[in-house]
């Protein structure tokens, strides 16, 4: 498979929110680094499991443009050829611009994933949705009831 053939099936399984679609894109060691979150999340299972609540959570998801090129990877520091894809949605009625950096290997699957989105208000309620999400899916605990 190739990078370009990746790309068309990633944006098509994105808009219309086809996980099985997205997963059989995915390197098995994948990183997802987000804007919201200072460590990435490794691992095609986890890395579906964002994916899952972003599919249910982002509204009128859909691709407006493309940049294609190469770029340093963070985890390797090797070149690696790579696609920059705009977007737009909403996260509870709240507009949403943002990017989705993709990173490939040598088979054309995307190995590193980096999501950017603004402005800061929608990114925050998207923060707030997708934790939701994945407490609700038993992906992560829930918060420690505040102390009194």
């Amino acid at each position: 498979m190739t990078a370009s053939t990746t790309v068309d099936r990633f944006r098509t399984a994105m808009e219309k929110g086809d996980l099985a679609g997205l997963e059989e894109l995915l390197t098995p060691d994948i990183r997802f680094y987000s804007s919201m979150k200072l460590q990435p999340t490794e691992g095609r299972d986890t890395v579906m499991g964002l994916f899952g609540v972003f599919v249910r959570t982002l509204e009128d998801f859909r691709y407006v443009g493309s940049y294609t090129g190469s770029c340093e990877t963070s985890a390797d520091g090797s070149e690696a050829e790579s696609v920059v894809l705009v977007f737009r949605t909403a996260v509870g009625g709240d507009e949403l611009h943002g990017i989705d950096l993709l990173h490939f290997d040598e088979e054309g699957l995307i190995k590193e994933f980096t999501a950017m989105v603004r402005p800061q208000a929608a990114a925050e309620a998207l923060g707030r949705a997708v934790l939701e999400g994945l407490i609700a899916d038993g992906l992560v605990p829930p918060p420690a009831p505040a102390a009194e």
